[in-house]
């Protein structure tokens, strides 16, 4: 079965290149511009993976794993920050929050694919498709 990858992000330029990249390799894509919807979507389509961005107007992403640690029906999603924070304090407070990975832009093509392949191989996901 195809895996589905939420990516989160507020620029749209991202999350047009990061849906090429992963449809490119097999995985559905669901894209979200928002924080809050963010939450609604990952609850009502139970993504395999969500890709979140910690800097967004309104709902940022501490806010939105918070919530989805939180929720009995997402807690066990794997989240991974995909952001240009790169400090060892938000890799850490990430982990924290309850991130299961941290994934720093800018990245390659190549990176990417080898970060999700990765996150899904540790999360029980064997990478597939």
């Amino acid at each position: 079965m195809r895996k589905k990858i939420m990516v989160v992000d507020d620029e749209e330029d991202i999350l047009t290149l990061i849906r090429e990249i992963l449809e490119g390799e097999g995985y559905g894509v669901i894209c979200v511009n928002n924080g809050e919807e963010a939450v609604i979507k990952a609850v009502e389509l139970q993504p395999d993976l969500i890709l979140l961005d910690i800097m967004m107007p309104g709902m940022d992403g501490w806010e939105v794993v918070k919530l989805l640690k939180e929720h009995e029906s997402t807690k066990d999603i794997p989240v991974a920050f995909l952001t240009c924070k790169g400090e060892l304090r938000d890799k850490i407070m990430a982990l924290q929050e309850g991130a299961c990975h941290y994934i720093t832009k800018p990245f390659t093509p190549q990176r990417l694919v080898e970060e999700v392949k990765m996150i899904f191989e540790r999360t029980g996901g064997e990478g597939d498709k």
